[in-house]
């Protein structure tokens, strides 16, 4: 017998409570190769950028309490970093290549893979979280203690790490059902989801790191801790949402009735997006090792710009959750001349933004740093580096919205070239490089935008001299 999540019979008036605003969106997916474009990709996009920010708000407040703990706990932070993004990359890479099957598929109008590949890929998607718990909890000691850090800044990063890597299956698999909610075109269901998680974390970040009412004070224990329930949340909404019969994919968690052939196909798009999810821990990771030969505040800036940061890429990322689907059902319906309209949309829209970044970072820097650092001179030193970095972030615009419409249209090894380049290839020797020559860390800040400039170039060439032909081989 299947095992299906819920049943439409068992919401009760507290299931409703997502109300009308969600409920309400439309379940008719043809308005992806329907609607005029510019319409479209806003009706898709804007909810993701919206929730983004609100991602972003929270990143930043998040680090903003942590910051008030104390600097190791702050910097604690910056080292687990990496490890939370890996297993954020696993989770949003394998569900985007799920994304890119089911809406695939349904733009080919064959349902039946379509809730075969949903089903697969929540599946899969448990095992990995469960898989990345018990993977984390073993390396991050050995992780951490292999940058030199202090014992005070050991103790608070695996303190803070034990307990945000027990939410690792939630994180696996509300990620999943976030892609499949895109998928199909619902984008306010997925927005509601996500903002609710962020807002109550943002809301229980100072409560139990301080201290209030009923909330003892736990520390940095308490951020982390916040954090998890804001991804229970979201998981929470998402099952209630799908148990409405909103989603119109049925999922079935019987392993024996899974199609198990979808694996590789899914794994064809997921695999190499994971990686290209997982390379900014791995850079990170190379940067650290280059900064911490020179200071300890240039980790520090570095954690800090990354902070910063997700305000910007982010709300890119935002435009592309957006148009993956559109570029996926478009691609499998055959509609070629709409997933480039799509394309040239998506990349004005993220002009917009990194444009915004660029000049926010190169006139208030100063402000921005100060939001985590009261020493004078590592805010001066912070704000030189962000106004090098940012350099970078119009081409940056470029690499990223061709890369999300690779991997909607099921091209994922070109995708991953292009995040291959911009996060490892080009960046890490000209940072060693660079900082050797210069001698100091602006070697490495430099290292940024000379790497973005050339990443372009290949996305460009790349993107550019794809041939746009149907993707039954990869996808069927």
């Amino acid at each position: 017998m299947d095992l299906i999540l819920f049943s439409p019979h068992d919401i009760s008036s507290c299931g409703v409570f997502a109300s009308k605003f969600i409920l309400e969106e439309r379940m008719d997916q043809t308005f992806m190769k329907t609607k005029k474009v510019l319409p479209l990709v806003c009706e898709m996009a804007l909810p993701m950028v919206l929730s983004m920010l609100v991602n972003s708000l929270y990143n930043i407040i998040d680090s903003f309490f942590v910051a008030k703990i104390s600097a190791d706990a702050m910097t604690a932070l910056s080292l687990m970093f990496p490890l939370q993004n890996i297993v954020g990359a696993v989770s949003i890479g394998f569900g985007i290549g799920v994304n890119a099957a089911v809406a695939y598929f349904n733009g080919a109008d064959r349902k039946d893979l379509a809730e075969q590949s949903a089903s697969l890929g929540v599946i899969l998607s448990i095992l990995h979280g469960i898989s990345l718990t018990i993977i984390m909890l073993l390396v991050m000691p050995h992780f951490l203690g292999s940058f030199g850090a202090s014992e005070a800044v050991l103790d608070a990063g695996i303190r803070y790490g034990t307990i945000v890597m027990f939410f690792s299956l939630a994180t696996s698999v509300g990620i999943c059902y976030e892609k499949l909610f895109q998928s199909v075109g619902l984008m306010k269901v997925s927005m509601f989801s996500m903002m609710a998680g962020c807002i109550v974390n943002i809301l229980l970040d100072p409560l139990m790191i301080f201290g209030f009412g009923p909330f003892p004070a736990m520390g940095i224990e308490g951020a982390a801790l916040a954090t998890g329930i804001g991804q229970m949340l979201t998981l929470v909404i998402y099952l209630l949402v799908y148990a409405s019969g909103k989603l119109g994919i049925r999922i079935s968690l019987n392993p024996r009735k899974a199609n198990w052939k979808l694996s590789g196909k899914l794994y064809a798009v997921g695999g190499p997006a994971s990686l290209n999810q997982a390379l900014p821990s791995l850079l990170i990771t190379l940067l650290n090792a280059i900064l911490a030969g020179f200071s300890g505040d240039g980790v520090l800036i570095l954690g800090i710009y990354y902070k910063l940061q997700t305000f910007i890429f982010l709300t890119v990322n935002g435009i592309i959750q957006g148009i993956r689907p559109l570029a996926g059902y478009n691609y499998g319906a055959g509609a070629l001349k709409r997933v480039r309209a799509i394309a040239k949309t998506a990349l004005g829209m993220s002009m917009v933004v990194v444009i915004a970044g660029l000049l926010f970072c190169q006139l208030m820097p100063d402000k921005l740093m100060g939001m985590f650092l009261e020493n004078k001179d590592t805010i001066a030193d912070g704000s030189h580096a962000l106004r090098i970095i940012s350099l970078g972030f119009i081409a940056s615009g470029f690499s990223l919205t061709y890369s999300g419409m690779l991997e909607g249209m099921g091209k994922g090894m070109q995708s991953l070239v292009i995040m291959l380049m911009r996060y490892l290839v080009v960046i890490v020797p000209t940072a060693v490089l660079l900082s050797r020559i210069m001698g100091s860390a602006d070697g490495v800040w430099h290292a940024f935008w000379v790497a973005e400039w050339l990443t372009m170039a290949i996305a460009f060439i790349l993107y550019h001299h794809i041939r746009y032909y149907p993707i039954k081989d990869t996808l069927s």
